[in-house]
């Protein structure tokens, strides 16, 4: 119980770094009234799609980790009830 809230703690504070370092994006000039294709935009206001879709893909694969993570250790707990149940009838069959 303790490790996965050390990891819930863990995962959360990486978030909050990535949304910190997003966040200091520079503030964009006021919108223009016409369309301006991209490549036409000064270098400062063109937001890289690399670094969101790098994020997007970590959190994924995180979270992903995460619950695969959370089920291992469920199967494992379930596993061992199934064999301390086992244990348990053959011994009352002994006995009877």
């Amino acid at each position: 119980m303790r490790r996965g809230v050390t990891v819930t703690f863990v995962v959360m504070a990486l978030i909050v770094s990535a949304a910190a370092a997003f966040a200091q994006q520079p503030a964009q000039a006021p919108s223009q009234g016409e369309f301006v294709p991209v490549k036409e935009l000064p270098q400062h206001e063109q937001l890289p799609a690399a670094p969101l879709l790098v994020a997007a893909y970590g959190f994924v694969w995180v979270v992903l980790l995460v619950y695969l993570f959370s089920i291992w250790r469920r199967l494992g707990r379930v596993g061992r009830e199934v064999d301390e149940l086992s244990r348990r009838l053959a011994e009352r069959e002994r006995r009877a």
